[in-house]
């Protein structure tokens, strides 16, 4: 049986920066993870709706969708399992939600990396 399709999904934005932002956070995930994908909810491309298609193309039944957000607000209570369910009537594909990222202590982890470094960074 094949691993599922992984689908990194961010929100999306107009503003190209804005989406290179992710596609850098995404990068070690992509170079490590085969057929994974970042995705758009919206407002960028690829959409969920283009990676799921493309997927099911090439023959993936099974996405899951890791959303890089903090927490789950609106989007990820209702917009995004309303897509979801929308995307495997459409493309007969089985689709789950993953945590949002910011539930995973690792997260927390890697913020106090982060601030640490900036500590040390800091002239006193």
């Amino acid at each position: 049986m094949n691993s599922p399709r992984i689908i990194l999904l961010a929100h999306g934005s107009s503003d190209k920066r804005w989406c290179e932002t992710f596609e850098k956070l995404a990068a070690p995930t992509l170079a490590s993870v085969d057929n994974a994908r970042v995705a758009y909810m919206e407002l960028a491309e690829p959409s969920i709706d283009t990676v799921v298609g493309e997927g099911v193309a090439e023959g993936a039944t099974e996405f899951t969708i890791i959303p890089l957000f903090l927490a789950a607000g609106r989007h990820l209570r209702k917009d995004v399992p309303a897509m979801i369910e929308d995307l495997e009537k459409e493309h007969g594909a089985t689709i789950q939600l993953a945590p949002p990222i910011g539930e995973n202590s690792l997260l927390g982890q890697a913020i106090r990396e982060v601030v640490m470094l900036q500590l040390e960074e800091t002239p006193a």
